[in-house]
């Protein structure tokens, strides 16, 4: 990488947040304008915003689809409610599709729940040793259930697995955003957004923090 010495080179293998700061500062300058005028993102602290579990996550991604943030936080508590103390995949596989229409999940959302449940419990998706495998390997698990795509699967990966360097190229705040630092003419396509990114490897999600954050600036 353009601009790391050695000792910077260890410090970001490490994990140092610093360290992978002054290393995209030095990526792009673009992204060093971006850092300047920002407050300091600090990626262990937006981790900590995920209060629920693994299971959880992607259950509370799948209610939420295509539904206001409201009217997805009641059903997900509804959804809660049946669970009550059980297992969550255990609960939702032998609940019976009234129960969860009474929750106020479609049937698309029901199969995909279902599909969730089905791959915990067989060991497809194993959510406790999901975070031993790379990046590709996780990401191909997560997509592999029904109504879980690209998004979800890049938002856990940064989420609850805190992996450094995802980049949600198709996301449209992201894709906005890049438009914006880079003072485009429209807005980029994700093959666009994924070009762009390719300077800030190893640190893509700290980049990702930072666009987002400045969406909040706008």
């Amino acid at each position: 990488m353009m601009g790391m010495d050695r000792r910077t080179l260890r410090r970001v293998k490490e994990g140092d947040d610093a360290a992978r700061i002054e290393a995209l500062r030095s990526s792009d300058p673009v992204m060093a304008r971006l850092i300047d005028q920002l407050e300091p993102i600090d990626l262990a602290t937006r981790r900590a915003r995920w209060s629920l579990d693994r299971f959880g996550s992607l259950a509370r991604a799948i209610v939420g689809q295509q539904i206001a943030t409201g009217a997805a936080s009641a059903i997900f508590g509804r959804l809660q409610a049946l669970i009550a103390d059980r297992d969550p995949a255990v609960a939702i596989a032998a609940a019976s599709d009234p129960e969860l229409r009474a929750v106020g999940l479609s049937a698309a959302k029901a199969a995909s729940l279902r599909d969730l449940a089905a791959r915990t419990l067989d060991g497809r998706l194993d959510l406790e040793k999901v975070g031993d495998l790379t990046d590709d390997e996780a990401h191909d698990q997560l997509t592999a259930v029904r109504g879980i795509g690209d998004w979800t699967a890049d938002m856990f990966l940064l989420g609850q697995l805190g992996r450094p360097d995802v980049l949600p190229a198709g996301d449209l705040g992201i894709r906005r955003a890049v438009q914006a630092a880079y003072d485009l003419d429209r807005v980029p396509d994700e093959t666009e957004v994924r070009r762009l990114g390719e300077a800030w490897r190893p640190n893509r999600s700290l980049a990702t923090a930072y666009l987002y954050s400045s969406l909040r600036t706008r």
